[in-house]
C-alpha cells in the first residue's frame, strides 16, 4: 500500500520548550501571595485541565485555560496574583527544530498529506507553529479529537479528514505509547524519533 500521508507528534518532535517555570516555582508564587497550593496539586489541576477539560470545552486563550484550572483547585485568586502566574506561565519559550521547515517543505514537494497530533491546546504553540503552518493540511488537537492523544479516537478523526486508510499513513513521533504503538494497533505505520542521540539536529532528516 502506497504511503499518502505522514502525521507528526508535537513536542520532542517538531518543537521543544526553553525556561519553564517548573511546579515548584509556580507554587512558590502562590504560597507567596497567601494561596496554599502544592506543586503536585497544581500539575494535577494543570494536567486535569490539560487532558479532559480542554478536549471537552477547547479554551481559546490562556486565561480561560487558567480560570478552569483555578475552578478545579478550589481557589479564586485576586487579579494580581493572577497576572503574576500568567507571566510565570508565559516564561514558556517555545522553539522550532532547526529542521524541521526544510523536511516540511521536502515532505509537501513529495506530495504528502501532513498533520499535526496533539492534545495540547492550540493557543500554547500557534505563534511557535506559523512559520510552518501552511504545510500542514490539519492540525488536530485534543479539542477537535474530543479526546487526549492516548486515546484512538484522535488518530481515527486525522484518517478521516485526511480521507486516507490506517496503512497509507506514518506517524513520526518521540513516544513510543503514543506516537508507535498506539497507532500501529490502528494500522497505520510508526517511526520513534528519539532526539536524545548525538546528532539530534539530524535525525528527522536522516528518518525521511
Amino acid at each position: 500500500m502506497k504511503i499518502k500521508a505522514i502525521l507528526f507528534n508535537l513536542y520532542g518532535t517538531l518543537m521543544y520548550v526553553e525556561d519553564e517555570a517548573s511546579d515548584e516555582e509556580a507554587s512558590d508564587f502562590l504560597f507567596s501571595r497567601g494561596y496554599e497550593i502544592s506543586p503536585q496539586q497544581l500539575k494535577a489541576a494543570w494536567h486535569f485541565v490539560a487532558m479532559v477539560d480542554y478536549p471537552k470545552y477547547g479554551y481559546a486563550d490562556l486565561d480561560s485555560f487558567l480560570m478552569q484550572m483555578f475552578w478545579r483547585l478550589g481557589v479564586e485568586v485576586d487579579k494580581e496574583t493572577f497576572r503574576g502566574f500568567k507571566e510565570l506561565c508565559k516564561k514558556r519559550r517555545q522553539k522550532l527544530y532547526p529542521e524541521v521547515e526544510e523536511v516540511l517543505s521536502k515532505v509537501k514537494d513529495h506530495g504528502f498529506k501532513t498533520a499535526i497530533v496533539t492534545t495540547t491546546a492550540r493557543f500554547f504553540f500557534k505563534e511557535t507553529l506559523r512559520p510552518i503552518e501552511k504545510y500542514f493540511d490539519f492540525i488536530c488537537t485534543g479539542y477537535e479529537a474530543g479526546c487526549d492523544k492516548s486515546n484512538p479516537k484522535i488518530y481515527i478523526k486525522v484518517l478521516d479528514v485526511l480521507n486516507i486508510k490506517p496503512e497509507e499513513a506514518v506517524v513520526i513521533g518521540d513516544s513510543l505509547q503514543y506516537d508507535v504503538l498506539l497507532p500501529k494497533k490502528l494500522g497505520m505505520h510508526a517511526i520513534l524519533l528519539d532526539r536524545k542521540v548525538k546528532s539530534k539536529n539530524k535525525k528527522l532528516q536522516m528518518l525521511l
